[in-house]
């Protein structure tokens, strides 16, 4: 691995800078604070490498024309993403997570954090301490928004511009650790956020040293990344490197990779692809079992195709057709991608085929949108009622629980938690925490702040939105954080949902048969065997269709609040059916 390495009786430097003729290290002993300068010897194809006396804790940066930057493989950087490197040792770590070996993807409920406003705290050690809770709730699964640097204290994650160092204010690479060790520990998977697709603008200094980035395309947040020009080969192992650096030296069980549609790559090989075909093979030769699972919104098959298929072989992809189905059900809202939603037959359609869109037009795009689902296993769409996006991307950060009444959020998330689909819960929602979440950020740069609040601004226009509060404002990131004041009677229908989904879900064939029924959607979990009868009525629904008999059901769990109705049952006509093949076989 690039970086600064530690080897017996100091450090091994190495660096890929081509556009620098000449490159030096800088370091500042952590002991006696003096500094030394030692220039790097440049190999082929830009590669400078070099060794010096150094230890962990000593900080570092390259001298490139007379300018410190700090290095593009920084594993630490505690004075901010301007300064100095600090130099880690991987091994110093003391892990007691022996025994994990991962857990399955058909496993997983996922709950989605951002951990600076999670706990009071704002830090991994303070995610620790909910650990479990989140198990005792029924979670298997923490997936972290990215923690890789990212310029002042404040921001989601997406701003990040070294890709691998931990963010200093959430407790660095030690703080990180822990939290993994003490997950594993408490039989929790962790996933994390990777965004592979663009860096930030502010402390990128990536383009100083390589062609790292394009102007051949485009993305909504900044440059490209070069992915398939002039060295690029360079750049994708950067990428694929920094997968496999979470992986092993974080004991990492799975990555959600950030908004792949704007990952442009016209090579043989995609560079997704090209990363899941490496954690695969570093997961085959070490017995642990890694998930990679990725945001899309072009609801593509090949995704989750198997690599032997000439697919991308994820494991799963976030499918928002359910979300933006279920939303727009319950708010009437429709307006931007909103518009082409808003019938209970979507819903419908989601649950039993993931996708909705599946090369129909799409209005808000003008064009056709998606491929067929068919032969897709149902367990590889990750549905969401709520998630950081549909959430912090509204004017206001209103979650569900404040737009609707409780009957509907319960109507959701029963719908949500008891699909065969993988459920993704964001931080709160399953206790309707008072608090929105909006978006924030902490730029340095005065112009950059004015880009982001008229961006924010021009963003909002298809919806109607015109004041909103500023990205910038410390206040608009106090308010984000979690209250923790608790709707106990919510967390407990979450709580009651997880339990039958762990008993009757997650282990079934995973398999959906719904339908819409005398103004209910009927879902019947899984098809094949014994399992759940799910009824609900949303309010003001219009759907006509074959009244269900009841007749000898068993009623596991019910709802009726604000003209809503969940009803679960024991499906009986199902473990009849189950039993009829058993003998039958």
């Amino acid at each position: 691995m690039l970086g600064a390495n530690i080897r017996s009786g100091g450090v091994e430097f190495s660096v890929w800078a081509p556009r620098a003729e000449r490159l030096s290290v800088q370091i500042i002993s952590v002991q006696t604070n003096e500094s030394d300068q030692i220039e790097l010897s440049r190999g082929t194809d830009g590669l400078f490498s070099g060794f010096a006396s150094a230890q962990a804790g000593d900080r570092y940066c390259y001298v490139i024309d007379g300018n410190c930057r700090p290095d593009p493989v920084s594993r630490y950087l505690p004075e901010g993403v301007h300064s100095r490197t600090e130099i880690v040792d991987p091994d110093s770590f003391h892990w007691n997570d022996e025994d994990w070996r991962g857990l399955s993807f058909q496993d997983f409920v996922i709950y989605e954090l951002h951990t600076g406003t999670f706990t009071p705290q704002g830090t991994f050690d303070g995610a620790i301490e909910k650990l479990s809770y989140l198990r005792d709730l029924g979670i298997t699964a923490i997936e972290l928004m990215p923690v890789a640097a990212f310029p002042g204290i404040r921001n989601w994650g997406y701003d990040g511009v070294s890709l691998y160092a931990v963010q200093a204010r959430y407790g660095g690479p030690d703080g990180l650790k822990r939290l993994v060790n003490a997950a594993h520990r408490a039989g929790l998977a962790v996933v994390l956020d990777v965004v592979y697709n663009h860096l930030g603008a502010e402390g990128n200094y990536l383009r100083e040293v390589g062609p790292y980035f394009t102007d051949r395309y485009k993305t909504l947040w900044g440059d490209a990344i070069n992915y398939d020009g002039k060295d690029s080969q360079h750049v994708r192992k950067y990428a694929i490197e920094n997968a496999l650096f979470w992986i092993r030296e974080y004991h990492i069980d799975g990555l959600r990779l950030d908004a792949i549609q704007t990952i442009n790559d016209a090579s043989p090989k995609h560079i997704v692809q090209e990363l899941v075909e490496s954690v695969r093979e570093f997961t085959d030769g070490s017995g642990r079992k890694v998930s990679v699972m990725a945001e899309s919104d072009e609801n593509e098959r090949k995704l989750v195709l198997p690599l032997g298929e000439g697919g991308f072989g994820l494991d799963a992809v976030w499918s928002d057709d359910f979300h933006h189905s279920v939303h727009t059900v319950l708010t009437a809202e429709n307006s931007g991608y909103y518009q082409d939603y808003g019938q209970p037959e979507k819903i419908v359609k989601a649950l039993n085929e993931g996708f909705v869109f599946q090369g129909q037009h799409f209005r808000a795009w003008n064009t056709s949108r998606g491929t067929s689902s068919q032969g897709i296993p149902l367990f590889r769409h990750v549905f969401c009622i709520q998630n950081h996006d549909q959430i912090g991307n509204r004017c206001w950060g209103e979650r569900l629980n404040h737009l609707v009444p409780k009957g509907a959020v319960k109507a959701a998330a029963a719908l949500l938690l008891l699909a065969p689909e993988t459920p993704l819960l964001f931080m709160g929602e399953e206790y309707a925490e008072p608090a929105p979440f909006q978006f924030f950020v902490d730029f340095g740069d005065p112009q950059l702040q004015k880009a982001v609040l008229e961006g924010r601004k021009a963003e909002f226009e298809d919806f109607g939105w015109t004041e909103i509060p500023n990205p910038q404002d410390p206040e608009t990131f106090e308010r984000s954080k979690l209250t923790w004041r608790m709707d106990e009677d919510m967390l407990a229908w979450y709580r009651q949902l997880l339990q039958l989904r762990r008993k009757f879900v997650t282990h079934s064939a995973r398999t959906c048969r719904a339908r819409l029924s005398d103004r209910q959607i009927v879902m019947e979990v899984p098809v094949e065997e014994a399992g759940l009868l799910v009824m609900v009525t949303f309010p003001e629904s219009t759907s006509q269709g074959t009244k269900t008999d009841l007749a000898g059901e068993e009623l596991l769990l019910q709802s009726k609040e604000d003209n809503c109705e969940v009803s679960v049952f024991l499906n009986k006509r199902a473990q009849a059916r189950a039993a009829i093949l058993k003998e039958a076989a």
